[in-house]
């Protein structure tokens, strides 16, 4: 878990799938409303208050963004409160989550490259844009539909690992190999 303070009452939490997973958890029980996910939440506000010495009481707003194959990222606001009616300490939690659906891999070789491209292929899918940075390949698929999101990760992990570099690093200093349809353009050259 990585914690990074955003301003005076805003908090950024980054939980890996593998933090998850050590807790107990799966990002499918955030949709529920399940005692595991709330003493999750409970545990890492009060981390993240001894860490960031930010003072967590009241009402809070929970931003919550879904990374596929690589976790979540959850920005916490403590919304500024008047002097409070009851005397007790309470935390109300407004949740909103929001999925991401750019999905990132990091690939070691070319060749898993092509194999990926057919085995994608094959499932119907032709779009993805290809980058190349510091001896490894990134594959970038976005605005993909839901529907076979769990599919495409499932395939892509066979091939290569979720990236945890930016995509916005690599667009920046990698180079574009294929835009926008680089499953089509593969499938040209290398089928």
């Amino acid at each position: 878990m990585r914690l990074e303070r955003l301003n005076a009452n805003k908090i950024k939490i980054f939980l890996s799938l593998d933090d998850l997973f050590d807790r107990g958890l799966t990002k499918e029980d955030i949709w529920k409303d399940s005692l595991k996910w709330h003493q999750l939440f409970h545990d890492m506000l009060e981390e993240a208050s001894e860490a960031l010495d930010v003072d967590i009481q009241g009402s809070v707003a929970v931003e919550i963004f879904s990374m596929q194959a690589q976790g979540m990222v959850m920005i916490v606001t403590v919304e500024e409160q008047e002097e409070d009616v009851f005397g007790d300490s309470f935390i109300d939690m407004q949740v909103t989550m929001e999925g991401n659906v750019e999905i990132l891999f990091e690939i070691e070789d070319f060749e898993h490259v092509i194999q990926l491209a057919k085995r994608l292929a094959v499932i119907g899918f032709s779009g993805g844009t290809l980058y190349s940075m510091n001896n490894a390949y990134y594959f970038l698929i976005d605005n993909v539909c839901s529907d076979i999101q769990t599919q495409i990760v499932a395939i892509m992990a066979e091939y290569g690992n979720p990236s945890f570099r930016s995509i916005h690093v690599i667009q920046e200093y990698g180079k574009t190999i294929m835009k926008d349809n680089a499953v089509s353009q593969i499938m040209t050259y290398f089928d």
